[in-house]
């Protein structure tokens, strides 16, 4: 196969960088901004494919710099930041890797309960600085049996709902319709499902419609004694809200793997001992970073060749 230009938007894994340079011409944005009319100029025509991550996406712009562009392989599920639409109007492919990634997330997320409830960090802490000589530790809230409503029912959101059933919950959810053959409580209403459980899962995709879902009146519903677990989208949340809704004691507890700004968080957070935060890590084990590189890989080949695609988007 004739070697064909390959941009990298981002560094995201020195694995994927060696598998991608090994298999194609492979250019990194880092090194070479795409807004240098300099590399423009001689690399415009020689770059078939852009890789870039949930973080990164591509927009219009970018999309629109390469002529000979002809597929996007994103190195991860989320693909709200690539402008899909320009992706169209120009069919460009888009592929992503899901499934490979779902067992991660959904682990995390219950890392996230447990050290949330249990103040697992708060309790790390008092033990490394000595509290634990002249004092014992505050009470915690206990996981078993507690009932978790869960937004967004797919595949992260299942594995989620599964891993929790383990610990006697009663599972709930919303999605944007009731699943056939599933035999947890539907709710159509994300208040509705914040007001019938005590913990709220957020692992939906990120869109127009969920962007900002869980707003003030959601977190009022789900109230004091309750707590928020995000690992889908910063954006899903106000921010503000949560923040207002922390401080004020209308919300338990949070657990976050992702913000509305990253890499910045609300620097309010950083202060309060009931939120337990990690930098959007769901994913980033060794076996699963590969697994995602492998199939990012797959994906280019089979495209290359003219051969379907094994996750495509569009």
């Amino acid at each position: 196969m004739e070697k064909k230009g390959v941009l990298m938007s981002y560094p995201m894994s020195s694995y994927l960088e060696h598998e991608l340079s090994s298999r194609f011409t492979l250019f990194k944005i880092w090194e070479h901004p795409f807004s240098d009319p300099q590399f423009l100029k001689q690399n415009s025509n020689s770059i078939h494919a852009l890789v870039s991550n949930a973080a990164h996406g591509a927009n219009a712009e970018l999309i629109d710099s390469f002529t000979e562009l002809e597929i996007i392989a994103s190195y991860s599920v989320g693909v709200d930041k690539i402008d899909l639409g320009k992706c169209k109007e120009r069919k460009i492919k888009v592929t992503n890797t899901p499934d490979v990634l779902t067992d991660d997330v959904a682990d995390l997320a219950v890392g996230l309960i447990l050290g949330t409830l249990r103040r697992v960090c708060v309790a790390d802490a008092f033990v490394r600085t000595g509290g634990w000589v002249n004092s014992e530790f505050p009470l915690s809230t206990k996981f078993t049996g507690k009932s978790v409503g869960i937004l967004g029912l797919g595949r992260i959101g299942y594995a989620i709902a599964k891993r929790v059933e383990a610990f006697g919950c009663h599972v709930s959810y919303c999605s944007r319709s009731e699943k056939p053959n599933i035999q947890y409580k539907y709710y159509d209403k994300v208040i509705d499902l914040a007001a019938n459980c005590e913990i709220l899962v957020v692992s939906c995709s990120l869109t127009e419609e969920t962007r900002h879902i869980i707003n003030r009146e959601v977190i009022n519903a789900l109230g004091s004694k309750s707590i928020l677990i995000n690992i889908g989208r910063g954006a899903h949340i106000v921010e503000s809200e949560l923040v207002s809704a922390l401080l004020e004691g209308r919300l338990g507890g949070a657990g976050l793997d992702v913000f509305e700004n990253e890499p910045h968080v609300p620097e309010e957070l950083l202060k309060l001992d009931n939120v337990v935060m990690m930098s959007h890590v769901g994913s980033d084990t060794v076996e699963t970073c590969k697994a995602m590189a492998d199939l990012v890989i797959r994906n280019l080949e089979a495209h290359f060749l003219k051969k379907p695609l094994l996750t495509p988007v569009i």
